[in-house]
């Protein structure tokens, strides 16, 4: 049985490209940015949207290896690309959106495959389940999307 699994699924998809309760979706607002200004650190002392986009990028990707067992990904690994240093050639906002969308894309591939009793297991690395990495991943993504939706508008 999956019906928790479904759950999350339905859950996770409103909040990438649907129609959630708090307002607007994160791709939607993530797609309305303007590239020439995700540099821009507001104060230059806060984040800059691209530090935002690849940090949410940086969870996800976390939590796609995971759902994977990719043993490459611990902590050290980790703290390497959690709030990395940006590269403009690299780290621009097109590949960052597309980042993000195949790596959440991957997750709910993976989590179709899932029952709830995976639910429970301990996640390599970490003292908790996947139910809280699943729950904190959708939370993480409204957290940051809240985030980025207000840098935008100081920025706009």
């Amino acid at each position: 049985m999956n019906k928790e699994v479904q759950y999350l699924i339905t859950t996770l998809k409103t909040t990438l490209q649907g129609q959630p309760w708090y307002g607007r979706s994160v791709y939607s607002l993530l797609e309305e940015v303007d590239p020439t200004s995700v540099y821009i650190k507001p104060g230059e002392t806060e984040h800059s949207l691209i530090e935002l986009l690849y940090h949410m990028i940086a969870w996800a990707a976390f939590t796609q290896k995971r759902l994977e067992n990719d043993k490459g990904w611990d902590d050290p690994f980790m703290e390497t690309i959690d709030w990395r240093p940006i590269d403009p050639v690299e780290h621009t906002w097109e590949n960052g959106l597309e980042d993000l969308k195949q790596t959440h894309n991957r997750i709910l591939l993976l989590l179709q495959e899932k029952n709830d009793n995976f639910l429970s297991e301990k996640v390599e690395f970490r003292e908790y389940n996947f139910r809280f990495l699943l729950n904190g991943l959708i939370q993480h993504n409204i957290y940051h999307i809240g985030q980025i939706a207000y840098v935008h508008k100081l920025l706009s």
